[in-house]
């Protein structure tokens, strides 16, 4: 007997198994019926109605060019002879041991779960908008989740508004150097009147560089608001990044201011691209407000 062995599971179960009896014969001529074992001491063994007879190749009709009815004989065979090949097969009855039957099923949708050891069942398909969820023990369908209730979103009008920016408005007269800490802040305005020249150096913050925050190709824009009173100031030509950095600076217009505007408001921009490691472009401008 050469069998073919059953499917395999995931982890090498036995999931079902089926297997098919070979029986070789060689003819010593003249015979009209088989039966015994064969050359390779297997015994003529088959089930009735399944086997299949070959003569030196050739599959014989069963009923017409033989007869095979009891399992383990062929007969009413037309003479062989001497020299003929004579192949018998028949596949052993084939079984799905842990097979799940179609008829457990019964609607669209439905789920085959767990409910016990080596035990499962059918958990018929939920409404609309439910999760399938643990209960603990088995699978289960549910309309709350982790004690929500879920419902479907009522979609109202879409709209937009203007984004936010962190600003911070200090009572402080621009005067030096002015830290500009963009971790914190967008806008920086300062509300009492310059009593200076001034530049600004931008960083993150007192602890951080703003080359550790930015990567190559980044920007970064800010606005600084400076009130001057009747002698007015104005943003000096240098604009410093992490104090020591390299930076580029270029103005709108391709000229840096050389005064400010008397009881106003001047409002510089700044957008700080970033180049390289620790270098820096810098696209200033400036505006007055009054």
């Amino acid at each position: 007997m050469q069998g073919v062995q059953g499917i395999q599971g995931a982890q090498g179960t036995s999931i079902g198994s089926v297997s098919v009896n070979t029986w070789r014969y060689t003819s010593t001529g003249g015979e009209t019926s088989l039966t015994g074992t064969d050359g390779f001491s297997t015994t003529l063994a088959y089930t009735a109605g399944t086997e299949q007879v070959y003569v030196n190749g050739v599959l014989l009709v069963r009923g017409t060019d033989y007869t095979a009815s009891n399992g383990t004989s062929i007969t009413s065979l037309v003479a062989l002879q001497a020299g003929d090949l004579v192949v018998v097969t028949s596949p052993s009855a084939f079984s799905v041991a842990n097979a799940v039957p179609l008829s457990t099923v019964t609607t669209a949708g439905d789920l085959i779960v767990g409910s016990g050891a080596s035990t499962v069942g059918r958990l018929g398909i939920g409404t609309a908008n439910q999760l399938l969820q643990s209960n603990g023990t088995t699978g289960v369908w549910a309309s709350t989740l982790a004690g929500l209730t879920l419902t479907s979103p009522a979609l109202n009008t879409p709209y937009f508004t203007s984004p936010k920016e962190l600003t911070t408005v200090s009572a402080t007269a621009a005067t030096g150097t002015i830290q500009f800490d963009l971790l914190t802040q967008g806008t920086l305005y300062y509300t009492t009147s310059a009593s200076g020249n001034f530049t600004l150096n931008f960083r993150g913050s007192s602890g951080t560089t703003l080359n550790s925050i930015m990567n190559t190709g980044d920007s970064w824009t800010a606005i600084f608001l400076n009130t001057n009173g009747v002698t007015p100031y104005y943003q000096n030509t240098a604009v410093t990044v992490d104090t020591n950095a390299t930076v580029t600076v270029k103005w709108s217009g391709g000229t840096a201011p050389a005064a400010g505007n008397a009881s106003a408001i001047d409002g510089y921009s700044y957008n700080i691209i970033k180049t390289g490691s620790s270098t820096f472009t810098v696209l200033c401008g400036t505006v007055k407000f009054a």
